[in-house]
């Protein structure tokens, strides 16, 4: 089975393309074969650290969400249906749901046997809080909703824990989940290489390679963002 996963959150900064980026690297090291676009027109981090596996796309255009659901009729050289990772860049629910909706597209996946994930990536703030609450209120009962807590953009997530929105949310099956924070010299050094996480874990030359213990500390950071991600319906 395969799944099209919004890595959304709708507020700048919450680390979506940082998530999109760790699922991404998960499906490379689990042998899962996907495809990823990246709708930030600004920054396009997605793009710039998978190159061969994610494209831009223009979110605010029909025609260039279209190209999302029909990597669906793509098959990979085993037969095997791709997943589909899309980095929602800041305020973009609003035309995401207009094509969702005028396209009938929940009903369209569901005919498709592909699984619907709708990523909330939340920082520790109410801001966060509120979004979850429009995120539910548009797509309802159906789709997944994933809850991430991102400890790289806050520790504090009470707010949100004792929230009607993440009570509505359980109530509708959604699994919260927790990223764990990367040390902050680490991640600006992965982020000025433009490179991967495997490439931070294994190139040791070069004027911003990791040393020794920030690549073991990313492998930790890895472990256990996979640990979260193992049990989720991917």
């Amino acid at each position: 089975m395969s799944s099209i996963n919004f890595i959304g959150g709708e507020k700048g900064g919450v680390g979506k393309s940082v998530v999109a980026r760790a699922l991404a690297q998960y499906f490379i090291d689990t042998e899962r074969p996907f495809v990823g676009f990246d709708t930030d027109r600004s920054h396009n981090s997605f793009t710039r650290f998978y190159a061969d596996y994610a494209s831009p796309v223009v979110i605010d255009s029909y025609e260039g969400l279209d190209q999302i659901a029909a990597s669906f009729e793509e098959e990979s050289e085993d037969g095997e249906q791709s997943s589909v990772i899309v980095d929602l860049a800041a305020q973009t629910a609003a035309p995401l749901a207009g094509w969702i909706k005028d396209s009938d597209l929940l009903a369209l996946l569901g005919e498709m046997g592909v699984t619907v994930n709708f990523w909330h990536v939340a920082d520790a703030g109410k801001d966060s809080v509120d979004l979850l609450d429009d995120l539910i209120e548009q797509y309802g009962a159906g789709p997944n909703y994933i809850i991430v807590k991102n400890f790289g953009r806050g520790s504090d997530f009470s707010e949100l824990d004792a929230s009607p929105a993440l009570e509505t949310a359980r109530g509708l099956g959604a699994q919260v989940i927790n990223v764990p924070q990367l040390h902050e010299s680490s991640m600006r050094k992965i982020d000025r290489q433009n490179t991967s996480f495997w490439a931070a874990v294994n190139l040791r030359s070069g004027p911003e390679a990791l040393g020794l213990l920030e690549r073991q500390r990313v492998k930790t950071w890895l472990k256990n963002t996979y640990a979260a991600f193992d049990n989720l319906p991917l």
